[in-house]
């Protein structure tokens, strides 16, 4: 099977990559590094060329403001387009749980742009909404801190390893398309502000978490249920502990 991941050096993309060709499936990586722009169109036609199954595990590399809204309206649109020039089978989308919740937030109101071009298309679709990333939550921190603090909102996230998320994307992209969505999260469920305070802890990172539920979250003023899955939802095995210990960040220097 022909498979082009989009954003297929990403972090999630490469994942996926790596475990569709252990697998024997014939998978090309399309990223800007390739020559493939989504946002413009350019080289869409060629890596799509023969295509059956196309992955799109691209992001914006801006989370604030219209930027991030105006990628995912570009990107959807050209990639949807030379999807059906190429008459691809299946069209597999990494979006994010929290979409059609928050549209306050550029960049979850870009994500539902995004997925309602999905379901009107022509073309078979399977929609996959992950929660937060573990890897997720060091941006959140960079973004937040102001003088050695952060205030952040106390609702609730089930965040999830990415290699897991790559597995999921894996697996539904050599099975038939749902035309539906699917949900995955991890196994714990927490609150924002409690797992960043536990996060700085664990990796000795020298800042203090305020709760404020006032904080906006990218955006987008959060209640107790934005982030979280709905009944139903493919659960993970991988915790907060268990990533933590086999990530780039244990006993990183601050």
């Amino acid at each position: 099977m022909k498979i082009v991941v989009i954003g297929g050096n990403g972090l999630v993309g490469r994942n996926v990559v790596r475990r569709l060709r252990l697998h024997g499936h014939d998978v090309s990586a399309a990223s800007r590094v390739s020559g493939v722009d989504i946002t413009t169109g350019a080289g869409l036609a060629e890596a799509l060329a023969g295509a059956e199954v196309v992955v799109d595990a691209s992001n914006s590399p801006e989370r604030d403001g219209p930027a991030s809204f105006e990628f995912f309206k570009a990107g959807g649109t050209h990639l949807l387009a030379a999807e059906t020039a190429a008459e691809v089978k299946h069209h597999v989308s990494l979006s994010v749980v929290g979409t059609g919740r928050l549209d306050d937030s550029p960049y979850l109101h870009g994500k539902a742009v995004q997925e309602r071009m999905i379901r009107e298309s022509s073309i078979p679709f399977t929609i996959l909404h992950a929660t937060q990333f573990y890897e997720f939550l060091l941006e959140i921190v960079e973004r937040s801190v102001y003088e050695q603090t952060l205030r952040l909102s106390p609702a609730y996230i089930q965040p999830v390893a990415s290699a897991d998320v790559a597995a999921s994307l894996a697996e539904l992209a050599v099975r038939p398309p749902k035309n539906d969505m699917v949900e995955i999260a991890g196994p714990d469920r927490e609150r924002l502000s409690e797992i960043i305070q536990r996060f700085l802890t664990e990796i000795e990172a020298p800042y203090d978490v305020v709760t404020d539920t006032l904080a906006p979250y990218f955006g987008a003023r959060l209640d107790d249920e934005s982030l979280l899955p709905k009944e139903g939802a493919r659960i993970c095995s991988t915790g907060f502990q268990a990533w933590l210990g086999q990530s780039e960040y244990w006993g990183a220097g601050w």
